[in-house]
């Protein structure tokens, strides 16, 4: 599908293109746990990736004790297992009582079918984000990334993103942040494969945070 992007990036963006072939995309599938994609997804925002990874870590393993205590073989990270965890013990794991109460809200509307995680991709775009953001804690930003490494969906863009921001920017050589305006009009170009876009232009922005010191951009 990568191949299919880019040929694609060749004929409507020649420097999207000419970025893309630095980079090797891995093609755009469905996750198997929404659910525990949607929790990641709340412990990450405003955290750096070290911190969330290091915290999520920890829900993981009191997840792990619990299904160990109960003998169970089933998957440990499911609504009725985060349920089985006090506010208190997902705190524990260095989450604020914002974030704690969002994961708590999202595990019982899943629990009790207010919210059916397993057949969302079945939604159109529109409707998922609709859904996905009536949820404490998740909103339009969430619900694009969910869409983009969870749903597979191949033709999603998030102008809210600072790093894709950052990305435009960097590889159209703007003076600024590209305006709304800029942003509607490149995505445009790119879709049917707006995702696969996103990812290059995620690629070019970690490439501005490893540039060595003193070096010109000529």
């Amino acid at each position: 599908m990568y191949r299919h992007a880019q040929r694609h990036f060749k004929k409507t963006d020649p420097i999207l293109y000419k970025a893309s072939l630095e980079h090797d995309i891995p093609d755009i599938t469905r996750s198997k746990n929404v659910f525990r994609d949607l929790v990641r997804a709340i412990v990450n925002q405003q955290l750096s990736g070290k911190a969330a990874d290091t915290i999520f870590g920890r829900i993981e393993a009191a997840l792990k004790k619990r299904r160990v205590a109960s003998r169970s073989g089933r998957t440990s990270f499911t609504p009725e297992r985060i349920l089985s965890l006090s506010p208190k013990q997902i705190r524990a794991c260095g989450l604020s009582k914002a974030k704690v109460k969002a994961i708590h809200s999202l595990a019982r509307a899943s629990s009790k079918g207010e919210i059916d995680l397993v057949k969302i991709h079945l939604l159109d775009d529109a409707a998922i984000v609709e859904t996905l953001t009536r949820e404490r804690g998740i909103g339009p930003w969430t619900a694009e990334m969910i869409m983009m490494f969870s749903l597979g969906r191949k033709d999603i863009f998030s102008k809210g993103d600072l790093g894709l921001q950052k990305g435009i920017m960097q590889l159209y050589g703007l003076a600024g942040m590209p305006t709304n305006r800029l942003m509607d009009k490149l995505s445009r170009t790119w879709s049917p494969y707006r995702t696969y876009a996103a990812r290059i232009l995620w690629r070019v922005a970690d490439q501005i945070k490893v540039r060595p010191k003193g070096k010109s951009r000529a």
